[in-house]
């Protein structure tokens, strides 16, 4: 289209890329890679750290890159090692514990608008 630029949404992460922002619970996390559809972010926990039970409209899909975590899902919990996946459907209520040191990477559809703010925010 003349006289229209568009912007091509990053397609690519490299490992350590990005900042880590802290989280209102003492974790952190960055996100990796968003498009209008879907975002990667990373999370990264300290032994002991908590993600508290919440929910959203977004469906979350998480891989846990590092650690053992404990993970509650509408009311049903179990522990994921490193390899381990879980899904949540959305509005149901879902949290974590880190039993150890360690990372999740979570993808969102659609994106948390609400992670991007605050991205655009930090990093302003």
């Amino acid at each position: 289209m003349r006289g229209t630029t568009m912007t091509k949404p990053k397609i690519f992460a490299h490992a350590g890329e990005g900042a880590w922002t802290p989280t209102p619970d003492g974790n952190r996390r960055r996100v990796l890679l968003s498009t209008d559809e879907l975002m990667l972010v990373e999370f990264g926990f300290d032994k002991g750290g908590v993600g508290a039970l919440h929910s959203h409209p977004h469906v979350q899909a998480s891989y846990v890159a590092e650690g053992r975590f404990e993970v509650t899902i509408d009311g049903r919990t179990e522990i994921l090692e490193a390899g381990g996946s879980f899904i949540v459907p959305s509005g149901l209520v879902h949290g974590v514990k880190a039993l150890e040191a360690g990372r999740l990477v979570d993808s969102f559809t659609p994106p948390r608008a609400d992670f991007l703010a605050l991205n655009q925010r930090d990093s302003a």
